[in-house]
C-alpha cells in the first residue's frame, strides 16, 4: 500500500477514482517485467474516460497492454521515454509525438504533447492533442483572412503562420518574405503610416494600422495589429503582429463612398438618383431573382425601395444554410434613411455573416451581439432572427422590437406568438429570449419589415389583414408555385419606407 493511501483501498482503484474526475487525457501505466526483471511492456491500470484515444476508446483500455493497444508505438520515441522515466524517475516530455495506427480497417494519425511522471510504482502519463488545435487555428485564419507573424529583433529571424503565406500569395517552402522585400511591396504613399506604427510601438503601445501592399498583380489592403515584447531594460526584442486582409471591405467602402458622392452632388435626374439608390442597395445585399434552396426550405426574397428616390433605407435580410444542416433566416431594419441607415445596415449584415462563420447560430445570442454593435455605432434598429431544423420541423426564433413572423397553413394565417425583445441599440445588456414553433409540410412563413404594412393612407391593421389574406390564399393551394403567388405583396412601393420580405415554404 502506498504511503498516504486509504487503508484497505487498492492503489489501482484509488488512482482510477482520481483519474475519473480529471477532464483531460491522463493514464496510469504499470510496468510489465520479463523473466530477468527488465521492463518489456506496460499495462493500462487506470485511465480517464472523458478524453478518448484516436480510436475512441476510453476506459475500455484498462487492463490491456500498450503493445496490444498501440503496436506501432513499440520501440519508438515514446516507448523509450517510458523506459527512461521508469529507470531514473526523472519526469520527461515529448513535445511533438506523431502517432499513426493501422488496424481493423482504421487508419488513425495524430500529434500529441506527452508528459510522463513516475508515480506509485507506475507512470502517470498526460497527453494532449496538438494537431486539432493547429487545425482550428488554420481554419480561423481562413475564415477571417488572418495571419500572424513574429519577428525576433535580436536574431532577425521571422516566423509566419500559414495564413500569412496565403495573404502574401507566397510559397511556404520559400519561408517568410524578408523585411526589405515587405517594405518594397508597400505602396510608397503608405510608408509614412508604417513609420507612425513604429513610433507607436516605441512608446510601448500597440499599433493598429491599415496599409496597402502590391501583391501579385493587384493591391491588397492589410490591417496590421502589432505589439512589442521587451527585455528587462525595456528594449524591444520581438514584434508580434496579427494581419488581416481587408481588401474586400475597403473596396466596398470605396464603392459606397463613390455612390454617396454622386447622391450628394445631385447632378443627376430623379430617375438616375433612384437607379443609384438601387445600386447601393444591391451592392450591400443583392436580391436573388430565383428561389433560394435551404435545408428543408425554399425561400424567396423581395425588396422594393421607397417611392421617394433619395430615401435609401436600412432594410436588410439574410438566408443561409448552416454547417449542421439547419437554416438561418433574418430580416431587419435600421432606423432612419439615407447613407447613415445604409451604412448601419451593412455593418449589421456583414457582422451577422462573420458571427455565423465562427459557429454562433443561436438567434438570441446573435441579437445580443447585434444589440451591442448598435450601441457602439450609436444607431437603433429592429430585427427578427430564426433557425429552422428540418429534422424536427422546429423554427426557433427571437425578436428585437420587430414584428413577429406570419405563419400560414392550409388557408389560415396568424402571427407567431411574440416574445419580448427590446429595440437594438436601446440597452447594452438587453436579452432576447427565444420561442419555438413547429412547422409542417407546405407551411408558409413570412418575415418582413414595417414598410409592408405601415402606410400613411391606410391603417397598419388593415394592411396587415390584407397581407394575411394574400398569404392564406397562397397556402390554400400548396405547391411549387406557392411562393411565386406572393409577388403581389410588393405590387406598389411605400412612399416613405423601403420594404423587404423573406418568404419560405417548408418542403415535403
Amino acid at each position: 500500500m502506498a504511503e498516504g493511501g486509504i487503508p484497505g483501498e487498492p492503489p489501482v482503484a484509488l488512482v482510477q477514482e482520481i483519474l475519473s474526475a480529471i477532464p483531460s487525457g491522463c493514464t496510469w501505466l504499470l510496468p510489465v517485467t520479463g523473466d530477468t526483471g527488465e521492463v518489456v511492456d506496460f499495462t493500462v491500470a487506470a485511465t480517464s474516460d472523458r478524453v478518448q484515444d484516436v480510436q475512441r476508446r476510453g476506459a475500455r483500455r484498462r487492463h490491456a497492454r500498450l503493445s496490444e493497444l498501440y503496436p506501432s508505438m513499440v520501440g519508438g520515441p515514446l516507448w523509450s521515454l517510458y523506459h527512461q522515466v521508469v529507470a531514473d524517475g526523472v519526469p520527461g516530455e515529448l513535445a511533438d509525438f506523431d502517432y499513426e495506427d493501422h488496424g481493423a480497417g482504421v487508419v488513425a494519425h495524430s500529434r500529441f504533447v506527452v508528459t510522463v511522471h513516475r508515480v506509485l510504482g507506475g507512470l502517470l502519463v498526460w497527453w494532449q492533442r496538438s494537431d486539432e488545435h493547429e487545425r482550428r487555428l488554420e481554419r480561423t485564419e481562413q475564415l477571417g483572412s488572418l495571419g500572424w507573424a513574429e519577428t525576433d529583433l535580436v536574431t532577425g529571424r521571422n516566423e509566419w503562420s500559414p495564413g500569412m503565406y496565403r495573404i502574401f500569395e507566397r510559397d511556404p517552402a520559400l519561408g517568410p518574405l524578408p523585411r526589405a522585400a515587405q517594405g518594397a511591396a508597400m505602396l510608397a504613399e503608405d510608408r509614412g503610416i508604417a513609420e507612425t506604427a513604429w513610433q507607436t510601438l516605441d512608446t510601448g503601445a500597440a499599433s493598429d494600422v491599415t496599409v496597402r501592399f502590391r501583391i501579385g498583380t493587384g493591391i491588397k489592403h492589410l490591417r496590421i495589429l502589432s505589439e512589442a515584447a521587451r527585455d528587462a531594460d525595456g528594449a524591444a526584442v520581438k514584434i508580434y503582429a496579427v494581419v488581416q486582409d481587408v481588401t474586400a471591405r475597403e473596396d466596398s467602402r470605396s464603392a459606397i463612398e463613390r455612390l454617396a458622392d454622386q447622391l450628394r452632388t445631385r447632378e443627376t435626374t430623379a430617375l438616375a438618383e433612384h437607379r443609384l439608390a438601387g445600386q447601393l442597395q444591391h451592392l450591400i445585399q443583392p436580391v436573388p431573382v430565383e428561389p433560394v434552396r435551404l435545408p428543408g426550405l425554399e425561400a424567396r426574397v423581395g425588396y422594393l425601395p421607397a417611392e421617394k428616390a433619395v430615401r435609401v433605407g436600412g432594410d436588410w435580410y439574410h438566408a443561409q444554410a448552416l454547417p449542421d444542416g439547419q437554416a438561418l433566416l433574418a430580416v431587419g431594419d435600421v432606423a432612419g434613411h439615407g447613407l447613415e441607415a445604409a451604412s448601419g445596415m451593412a455593418h449589421l449584415r456583414f457582422a451577422l455573416v462573420a458571427w455565423l462563420s465562427i459557429g454562433i447560430h443561436d438567434p438570441g445570442t446573435l441579437l445580443a451581439h447585434m444589440n451591442r454593435l448598435c450601441v457602439e455605432l450609436g444607431i437603433t434598429a429592429t430585427a427578427v432572427v430564426g433557425r429552422h431544423d428540418p429534422a424536427t420541423g422546429t423554427l426557433t426564433w427571437a425578436r428585437a422590437g420587430h414584428m413577429p413572423p406570419l405563419l400560414s397553413r392550409a388557408g389560415t394565417s396568424t402571427e407567431l406568438p411574440k416574445p419580448p425583445g427590446l429595440l437594438l441599440g436601446a440597452e447594452a445588456q438587453a436579452r432576447y429570449p427565444m420561442v419555438c414553433a413547429r412547422l409542417e409540410r407546405d407551411d408558409l412563413v413570412l418575415l418582413y419589415t414595417d414598410g409592408l404594412v405601415e402606410r400613411k393612407t391606410v391603417g397598419a391593421e388593415d394592411m396587415l389583414e390584407q397581407v394575411k389574406t394574400t398569404l392564406a390564399d397562397a397556402s390554400a393551394r400548396p405547391g411549387e408555385d406557392a411562393l411565386a403567388r406572393l409577388q403581389g405583396l410588393l405590387r406598389s412601393p411605400n412612399p416613405d419606407d423601403d420594404t423587404c420580405l423573406l418568404a419560405v415554404r417548408v418542403l415535403p
